[in-house]
């Protein structure tokens, strides 16, 4: 989860890294470092707390000027943020930076202090410098190649040694790395926007490829020493697609591109006025043979497979199950590698244990589909089918575009599988079809009133406890929404299905508690209406959603936030966006810091 960085070229490697380093703090910002090449030797500073800190620092004790090095922001795993654990980690001969767990560390610093390595910091990282250092005898490749097979866990890393002044290595299993092809100049970095402002073309580090970048070459290997081929891979995103553009904030800024991110998901998968997944080369006998789905996702991606379930099992009447991914393959799940698919859906497609449920998966066999968003990452490879969600870079930690384009993914997918299981004829999937592109302006207009929303915040601002109610869909979206103003305000929020009330939550309401009750799905309104009273005859403060149909609404709630009437079908992808302005402007309203909340980091890489 942490971001790591690297430069060798003919500019100062300093200022490269920490611009680097800016574009990848959303991976955590506990502390940061950099290495660089001063002359002969490797000059390292670091600090804890942001990147700020250690510029800081810099301007204190003099920034390193050099033309070679290594970076890191770091979200804390093993020992906590402080300076000593900050990376990088040197050792007599060797600096590195590290994403990752390393699973075997303490056997190995104990066989380490056996040899009379003496360690500083409560790191794992720590093991791993001083594991190559103990293999070092002039030949860094082959230091390496005998590290990495001792190491159980993830890792990706970025290592320069001592007297190897123009050159930098990368090494990688379970953690992203790419290579940054530059003219004069090189770069690793654990992100596609660390390298956008110097380049957009690249190289993917597999599995247990080692890179040697120099200033004009990049040398790729495997862990035998065998020569590597790489595909030169160019960058989708311009660089000021990952700039703010005149916004206070990543997260604002990424709210107001719903639109667009929904117009580019959803339009080139339509054709002739229904679902179409041609280019993504899955064809209509890909999906028909199907008799179960298997939903598999952590955090918001989860929520919009609850999302799905709900569309997939209502228009397709196909079976659909949503599994956490951090628990599936450790429950043994039962699969049919005829007759199930497994979906897996992550924003950055790095998720670890997104990508351990699908390698679980595609070993026993079963048909895998992946719905990611970054081109080329590893659950795109490795997946048999990919639906590329093009939303452009996400770079605040607090998901909102991301979840909007995955839940439209699931609507196209469930009026197709309804095609082809015979429960929608034509006409029907040509009118669901056109509401859905229907979605894109309302979601525009919705996103016009942002005063309404700060007045709402300014009413939760001052909350320590917050629920949000829902049924059916509205109850999928009460997940999402609860989990967005946990993310970033630090209020804690639960979110229920409506109609478990009475069965315990009720005794958690007493005066004064805000409640926001989703009430979109006309079907279950009364049922709704009926528990929204439960909760305000015991004191709550009441804000409902719904469409701009429903009527009386003053005489329900405290707080009414009318949306544009759509079938209920579609309102989730309407809901959203008040969810998401609500939990922004009360964060703001709080004073907390909404890109970069705190103990979060945006790709969760690490199990």
């Amino acid at each position: 989860m942490c971001g790591i960085v690297g430069y060798i070229g003919s500019q100062n490697a300093s200022d490269i890294l920490i611009d680097g380093l800016k574009k990848l703090e959303y991976r955590g910002y506990d502390s940061a470092g950099v290495a660089v090449f001063a002359g002969n030797d490797i000059e390292v500073v670091k600090s804890k707390g942001r990147l700020a800190d250690l510029e800081k620092k810099m301007e204190e004790v003099g920034k390193p000027q050099g033309f070679c090095g290594i970076g890191h922001t770091r979200w804390a795993t093993h020992g906590e943020p402080s300076d000593i654990n900050s990376h990088p980690h040197s050792s007599a001969h060797v600096s590195l930076v590290h994403n990752g767990i390393i699973e075997n560390y303490l056997p190995l610093r104990q066989m380490l202090q056996g040899d009379g390595y003496v360690f500083q910091s409560e790191t794992d990282t720590e093991v791993v410098v001083n594991l190559i250092d103990s293999f070092y005898h002039g030949d860094p490749l082959e230091a390496i190649r005998e590290a990495v097979l001792r190491l159980e866990g993830s890792y990706a890393l970025g290592i320069i040694f001592e007297g190897e002044t123009d050159k930098v290595y990368a090494v990688r299993k379970d953690s992203p790395l790419i290579i940054g092809l530059g003219k004069g100049e090189n770069f690793i970095a654990s992100d596609i926007p660390a390298i956008l402002g110097h380049t957009r073309d690249y190289y993917l580090l597999e599995e247990g490829e080692i890179a040697v970048l120099t200033r004009d070459h990049v040398e790729i290997s495997d862990i035998y020493g065998n020569h590597v081929e790489k595909e030169v891979q160019t960058a989708t995103w311009d660089l000021e697609a990952a700039q703010k553009g005149g916004y206070p904030h990543f997260m604002l800024k990424e709210i107001h591109e719903q639109p667009t991110a929904f117009h580019n998901t959803v339009s080139p998968r339509i054709v002739d006025g229904l679902p179409n997944f041609a280019c993504d080369k899955i064809c209509d006998e890909d999906l028909r043979r199907f008799e179960r789905v298997v939903v598999v996702a952590c955090g918001t991606a989860m929520h919009s497979g609850y999302v799905g379930q709900y569309l997939i099992e209502r228009l397709a009447r196909l079976p659909v199950t949503v599994e956490i991914a951090s628990e599936f393959r450790y429950k043994n799940p039962i699969l049919n590698r005829d007759k199930d698919l497994v979906i897996i859906v992550s924003q950055s497609g790095e998720t670890a244990d997104t990508l351990a449920a699908l390698r679980l998966a595609k070993k026993q066999g079963v048909f895998v589909l992946g719905i990611v968003n970054v081109v080329g990452s590893s659950i795109a490879r490795e997946a048999d089918a990919v639906i590329y969600t093009w939303a452009g870079p996400e770079i605040a930690v607090a998901s909102t575009k991301a979840y909007t384009v995955q839940i439209s993914v699931m609507y196209l997918l469930a009026i197709k599988f309804a095609m082809l299981r015979g429960f929608a004829d034509e006409a029907f999937a040509r009118e669901y079809t056109s509401n859905l592109m229907s979605v894109e302006e309302h979601i525009a207009e919705i996103l016009k009133d942002s005063q309404s929303f700060q007045f709402y915040a300014s009413k939760l601002q001052n909350a320590h406890d917050l629920f949000y109610l829902g049924r059916g869909l509205d109850y999928a979206l009460a997940m999402e929404g609860s989990l967005k103003l946990k993310e970033i305000t630090y209020i804690h929020s639960e979110a229920y299905a409506a109609g478990e009330l009475k069965h315990g939550p009720i005794s958690l309401i007493v005066d004064g508690t805000p409640v926001i009750a989703l009430g979109t799905q006309k079907s279950l309104f009364e049922k709704m209406a009926s528990n929204i009273k439960e909760v305000k005859s015991r004191g709550a403060c009441v804000f409902l959603i719904c469409d701009d149909t429903c009527e009386n609404t003053a005489q329900i709630a405290d707080f009414v936030i009318k949306l544009p009437a759509l079938p209920e079908i579609f309102m989730p992808l309407l809901s959203v966006a008040p969810l998401q302005l609500l939990a922004y402007y009360t964060s703001i309203l709080r004073g907390c810091d909404v890109d970069k909340p705190r103990n979060l980091a945006k790709s969760v890489t690490v199990e």
